[in-house]
């Protein structure tokens, strides 16, 4: 009977735990490193941080958030070249950052910490 009971009790802890797990509300996520959340839904742009480079360059139109997501393992940064724009600060493993760009022009940016990531971000009107 008792070894009845831990199962029952196990299997309840489990099937809490799964249902915690998949409701979480991912309506307004809180980055990793900083920045502002993404809009729910439409116009953000993302960009994936994989061993030492980021994925891509974009070019996005005004008011659009890009986020940046760390997929590799060690810890990186998200700064833009003119050093006031925008900076992460340290994104962890599995980290994201997101910036909205409501002004036009161009902004590239490196990881502080490894100087040879390097992209941009342009925004047009």
């Amino acid at each position: 009977m008792k070894n009845k009971f831990l199962s029952i009790l196990f299997l309840f802890a489990v099937l809490i735990t799964i249902n915690v797990s998949c409701s979480k509300d991912d309506s307004s996520p809180t980055p990793s490193g900083g920045g502002t959340p993404p809009p729910g839904g439409s116009g953000g742009k993302t960009v994936n941080i994989t061993d030492f480079a980021f994925s891509a360059s974009l070019t996005v139109a005004a008011g659009t958030t890009v986020t940046w997501t760390n997929k590799g393992a060690t810890t990186h940064t998200v700064t833009s070249d003119d050093g006031t724009s925008f900076d992460s600060g340290n994104i962890p493993p599995s980290g994201t950052y997101s910036h909205k760009f409501d002004a036009a022009g161009s902004f590239p940016y490196h990881c502080e910490l490894h100087g040879s990531m390097q992209s941009s971000v342009t925004v047009t009107p």
